[in-house]
């Protein structure tokens, strides 16, 4: 007998991961769906919603007629993405955990997981794509360039391409949508997850709270004077504009010829003094950096690239900016760009591309 080969897609509960599953059914696949469940320590509460999504992902493998399981990977999350997390956080970085937990969860746990089922491939329904040239595999951006996700994918080695079907990242999101009415998929217009899995759409702070103790201390404005407190620079992140507490003091701004009605923007993190610096104005100097270093880096190929003339983004909702590649190691790099960039943060990930490309990228250690 032909078996047909097995594909596990990471069914989410929501539109991209089943249309993703029904496309690779219908493409003759043996299709089995997974339900990951990352998150368990306050699975009741009102933010978070994996019980919820776990019913319409099990609505979706009954409408498109495959098996679904339901895996724990909460300890595994816990010990390779949060702890790391937070790490971050008290060092006084910005972490990006979707970077991680792709990495450590989907395409590690996950693929792990899938393989003991028998399966051939994974698939899951992020906006990217995988091409094979010449025996190496690229990781490419979506078509779609609004919905792109190759950022969070940049960690992705050849082994973990090689078993990775990305069936949507050939659509447009509007497709996807109609796909999903035509098909009948009980999720089709079900709106898109926003903010990071284990937090979803909870105050920040206040999750924060929970785990990072508290240290106050004093805010500044660019000439040393103490205009307010913070909360503990954890908290905060370069270029935050909100919940910064000092919007009673905007007047100071005209003595600077900022303009008096100019918002105050994080500009620095002092750790070892404990000071939040701050200033007046989106393009103040002390938000723009010309450059910047990172380490723990990660190549799709295997090997760093070639210096030389690329484009990079240092966070997800940014256009690709031109850069150039000026160093790289097996694990750090250098990129200095045509044009200052915004709030460069350390702990976010400096992703590089050649066109389509992605290349791979690292962690933003420090602003050049």
């Amino acid at each position: 007998m032909n078996r047909k080969p097995r594909v596990v897609v990471g069914l989410s509960g929501g539109v991209d991961s089943a249309v993703t599953a029904y496309l690779l059914k219908a493409q003759g696949w043996d299709v089995v769906g997974i339900f990951m469940k990352n998150w368990e320590d306050d699975d009741d509460s009102e933010y978070c919603s994996s019980n919820e999504d776990f019913v319409d992902a099990a609505a979706v493998a009954d409408v498109i007629g495959i098996e679904i399981e339901h895996v724990n990977f909460a300890a595994e999350y816990k010990d390779r993405v949060f702890a790391e997390f937070l790490r971050e956080y008290q060092a006084g970085r910005t972490p990006n955990p979707d970077v991680l937990c792709n990495a450590e969860i989907k395409f590690k746990a996950f693929l792990d997981h899938a393989m003991r089922l028998g399966a051939t491939k994974i698939a899951t329904g992020h906006y990217a794509r995988v091409r094979e040239r010449t025996g190496r595999f690229e990781l490419l951006k979506g078509l779609d360039d609004t919905k792109d996700q190759s950022y969070f994918l940049h960690r992705l080695n050849q082994a973990q391409l090689a078993k990775t079907l990305f069936p949507v990242g050939e659509l447009r999101k509007t497709e996807v949508r109609r796909m999903a009415q035509e098909i009948g998929l009980p999720n089709a217009k079900k709106k898109d997850s926003t903010g990071i899995c284990f937090i979803g759409e909870r105050p920040f702070r206040e999750f924060l709270n929970r785990y990072i103790s508290k240290e106050p201390g004093p805010i500044k404005d660019e000439r040393g004077r103490v205009i307010g407190q913070h909360q503990g620079l954890s908290f905060y992140t370069l270029g935050q504009r909100q919940g910064l507490g000092i919007g009673g003091l905007k007047e100071r701004g005209a003595q600077r010829g900022g303009g008096e009605h100019e918002p105050w923007f994080v500009a620095r993190k002092d750790m070892e003094n404990n000071t939040l610096w701050v200033v007046q104005g989106h393009d103040h100097p002390w938000l723009q950096s010309s450059a910047l270093e990172a380490d723990d880096a990660s190549w799709v190929s295997g090997q760093s690239p070639a210096p030389g003339a690329y484009a990079a983004k240092t966070r997800y909702r940014q256009a690709d900016a031109a850069c150039t590649l000026a160093s790289a190691a097996a694990s750090a790099f250098r990129l200095e760009f045509s044009e200052p960039q915004w709030a460069v943060t350390p702990g976010q990930s400096a992703v590089l591309y050649d066109g389509e490309v992605c290349l791979g990228g690292g962690v933003i250690s420090s602003p050049g």
